[in-house]
């Protein structure tokens, strides 16, 4: 594929933006085979490679001129590939299976938070009514029950008119807000009056005055750097001496023999039927991993911490196909059955910041250290928000820090400058949960691959996964952006709905969904065949139909990507009474 010339500096210093158009799918093909051969260990097989088919629609379908849409696709494709190989190393040979990957479907994926539908009626109407809240367990203890604890996530101006900061109320926004200078019980009438407020404060400091203050406080936080300015500092120069799908085997710990994937059953020949994954997370990435694997067929328990809020409207699509209990690591007895589950276990994710769990005793190397009496490899998969090292490494951070942190936000502002007259120097966050989204399918090539070379090689592998990693891998050269005419005609097609700097995630997200209402109706219906449906749900008994896996795959006639049960709520099951089945 011929290389693509590109202009430097379009959206800001340190951008590169694409001479010309290239439609989705193609373009989606090219970073596909980028980021193959920019893994280490992953195959280089033509004959496996050209199983990978994209379609989809032509042009892009979300805002902005990032190929958020492309990157996540290619990865899923990856997923696909690494599936494939296990499928084969399980006795299931079959050269014409095809791995089919719909660039469309990739993007609708980055909202599937909300895109699901409870006995016929989408979620984000029932948001609206009020009556999502009769089916949902309430996990949110009223982290958003006013205009200031909302808008105390969101970017704000600061000091200097050039530089926008991310501010992070991180579930629990009230000690954020006194920080700034705000009682957080002062009376707003409105979410445009709180951010109003906000942004009166954060601008009586300097970009690094807010810096200082979340770090000395322990609070989520980023400057909204360039991306020239991320790519030049000690930060992201660390994080880019990684690969974006981060595999380190463990050769310092005791040898572990291959572990050969159990038999499939009959009944049930998903890739990756018959695995034992133990998920320790929150809100989106983390969880993100877990789903995905178990649509390739793992048995999968995700446990949350009883004292941690989380976002209720999740637990309808980011618990497909797992089963769900409490675990708290300050109590031992909950220790205690943590370590009774990952006895056996083949795969860890969890979620925690760089070196908290270490404390609790569930460190890649407690568990290496469990992994060599058993004498079988474990899987350690880390997602978090700046990699495995470097200088920020253990510092707390969500998705928005990353975009913040990355560039991409600065970026998403630079386009809406031009698509919608945005004020200039104004950062926004990119409209959907996307470096969540990425980072969860990003987690689970790496825990893919890592199975694959257990079975092959033994030994025992760790996975990093970070949020600031998918963002900066969007904005590399070699990636390039959307010309600003192509966003231009995105921004007149579906029509968006003004998109600002004090807009949280959510915000954004409804305002996606409306464009695509509009423009992808056809998509987006419940009887469109891209949904999968299950008949009387936990969620008060109805019928719950998420969007299917990204990865399409045939094998036998079956399908060898979906999930084998619906999402359930938050926490079913009793710790104490749950084993592997």
């Amino acid at each position: 594929m011929a290389p693509t010339t590109r202009i430097p500096d379009v959206y800001g210093p340190g951008t590169w933006t694409d001479a010309s158009f290239t439609p989705v799918p193609q373009d989606t093909a090219r970073i596909f085979r980028l980021l193959c051969a920019q893994t280490p260990g992953f195959t280089q097989d033509e004959a496996l490679l050209s199983k990978v088919n994209f379609t989809g629609e032509d042009f892009p379908v979300i805002p902005g001129p990032i190929k958020a849409t492309s990157v996540a696709a290619a990865l899923h494709a990856m997923c696909g590939v690494l599936a494939d190989e296990i499928l084969t190393l399980r006795g299931q040979e079959e050269e014409k299976r095809e791995i089919n990957v719909n660039t469309t479907h990739a993007a609708l994926w980055f909202g599937c938070v909300a895109t699901a539908y409870l006995d016929g009626k989408d979620v984000l109407t029932m948001v609206k009514e009020n009556v999502l809240k009769d089916v949902l367990p309430d996990w949110e203890r009223g982290w958003t029950d006013t205009p200031l604890k909302y808008r105390a996530t969101a970017l704000y101006p600061t000091k200097d008119p050039e530089t926008w900061y991310s501010l992070h109320g991180s579930m629990n926004a009230a000690p954020v807000l006194k920080s700034i200078g705000i009682d957080p019980g002062t009376t707003v009438s409105s979410n445009e009056e709180a951010a109003s407020l906000i942004a009166k404060h954060t601008t009586q400091f300097s970009p690094s005055e807010l810096e200082m203050l979340n770090l000395t406080h322990g609070f989520c936080g980023s400057i909204c750097f360039t991306p020239q300015q991320w790519n030049t500092s000690s930060m992201g120069k660390s994080l880019a001496a990684h690969p974006l799908v981060n595999i380190q085997p463990q050769p310092h710990a005791i040898p572990t023999p291959p572990t050969a994937f159990p038999p499939l059953d009959p009944t049930d020949k998903r890739p990756l039927a018959g695995i034992k994954v133990v998920e320790l997370t929150r809100v989106i990435a983390g969880p993100q991993i877990g789903t995905i694997l178990s649509a390739f067929g793992a048995n999968v328990i995700r446990l949350n911490a009883p004292h941690l809020p989380d976002i209720n409207i999740m637990q309808l699509t980011l618990n497909a196909g797992k089963r769900t209990t409490t675990v708290d690591l300050r109590v031992e007895s909950d220790r205690t059955y943590l370590q009774a589950l990952l006895a056996d276990a083949d795969i860890f994710i969890q979620g925690f910041r760089l070196g908290k769990i270490s404390t609790f005793g569930f460190g890649p190397n407690d568990l290496l250290c469990m992994a060599a009496r058993r004498q079988k490899g474990i899987v350690y998969v880390s997602e978090n928000c700046y990699g495995p090292d470097g200088y920020y490494a253990e510092r707390p951070g969500w998705q928005q820090i990353a975009d913040a942190a990355a560039g991409s936000a600065y970026v998403t502002g630079r386009a809406l400058e031009h698509t919608q007259g945005l004020p200039r120097g104004e950062a926004v966050l990119p409209c959907l949960p996307i470096s969540d989204m990425t980072t969860g399918v990003l987690g689970a090539v790496g825990a893919l691959q890592a199975l694959r070379d257990r079975a092959t090689k033994g030994g025992s592998y760790v996975v990093h996964a970070a949020l600031a990693g998918v963002n900066a891998f969007a904005l590399r050269e070699e990636v390039g952006l959307y010309p600003l005419g192509t966003v231009a005609e995105c921004q007149e097609r579906f029509a968006w709905g003004e998109m600002r700097g004090q807009h949280h995630v959510l915000d954004l997200l409804a305002t996606v969904w409306g464009g695509w209402k509009r423009v992808l109706g056809a998509y987006l219906g419940e009887e469109s065949g891209w949904y999968q449906g299950f008949e009387g749900s936990a969620f008060g008994g109805r019928r719950l139909s998420v969007l299917k896996p990204v990865v399409q795959m045939q094998g036998g006639g079956k399908a060898c990507v979906e999930w084998a049960s619906p999402s359930v709520p938050y926490g079913v099951e009793k710790l104490g009474e749950v084993a592997w089945r």
